[in-house]
């Protein structure tokens, strides 16, 4: 069994939208606030940061302090890599950190985060051991085995990730037929859907996030990295059909 939290299910610019008058950015319903998206995911021994975005440390401030055993990133966009920095807290504490990515997301994060990796790094920078995975390729954080996966965000190639019964991706437009082998038997999907209308050229739609868990055969199907047009919290999950919802920031499903 494991636990997954959802410490952020909002997309780039988080909900409520700054300068926004609609009527979720006005909701004083808290499932209607929307840090940036991430996720953490936890066995009895082990846990995982499903990226790192710039609302990284007001989200782990809502969970207890304790080791973090690796660092999966999605792909090299600011609000999935901007808060790396607000990690130092655990290196402090518990030692370096595990950070993998692709190879284009590892390069990113060097050259945005170059004082971290100075022969002689400034005293307090947090400490990170890059590693670099590949699509199809497993490994294992602890005692949780993790298959990255390929998906098209536009034109880029970033990452989902597999454990188990559970697939947890984030702003896909495409997956190739190539991929689909590896979602075989997943139960549990998370899946970005940005809103309900208005084709966007990186991300699905809801529509478009609901064919694809259907496609995949997902029982549960939580759908995240949601712009405040998805509409207020039980307004927008009671249009969505049996076995999909809309997850609120802190939720916490057993998978």
């Amino acid at each position: 069994m494991m636990k997954l939290t959802f410490l952020g299910t909002g997309t780039s610019t988080g909900v409520p939208v700054i300068g926004c008058p609609c009527e979720v950015c006005k909701s004083t319903d808290p499932r209607d606030h929307r840090f940036r998206t991430a996720a953490l995911l936890e066995s009895e021994t082990t846990r995982i940061l499903i990226d790192c975005g710039p609302d990284i440390r007001m989200q782990l401030l809502k969970v207890p302090f304790k080791k973090i055993d690796g660092v999966l990133l999605t792909h090299e966009h600011y609000d999935h890599t901007g808060g790396l920095d607000d990690l130092r807290p655990y290196c402090y504490a518990f030692g370096d950190l595990d950070i993998y990515a692709n190879r284009q997301t590892v390069d990113t994060v060097y050259h945005n985060f170059p004082y971290c990796f100075q022969e002689h790094p400034y005293p307090g920078v947090p400490k990170f051991n890059m590693k670099v995975i590949e699509k199809h390729q497993p490994f294992h954080i602890g005692d949780i085995e993790v298959m990255p996966i390929e998906v098209m965000h536009d034109k880029l190639r970033i990452l989902g990730y597999r454990f188990g019964s559970l697939a947890y991706i984030t702003d896909m437009k495409e997956i190739s037929d190539e991929e689909l082998p590896y979602l075989k038997g997943v139960r549990t999907l998370v899946v970005n859907a940005l809103r309900w209308e208005k084709p966007h050229h990186s991300h699905m739609l809801v529509d478009e996030a609901i064919a694809f868990s259907r496609r995949i055969g997902a029982e549960q199907t939580y759908l995240i990295h949601v712009t405040h047009q998805i509409g207020l919290y039980d307004e927008a999950n009671r249009r969505l059909p049996e076995g999909f919802l809309f997850p609120y920031d802190g939720m916490e499903v057993t998978v």
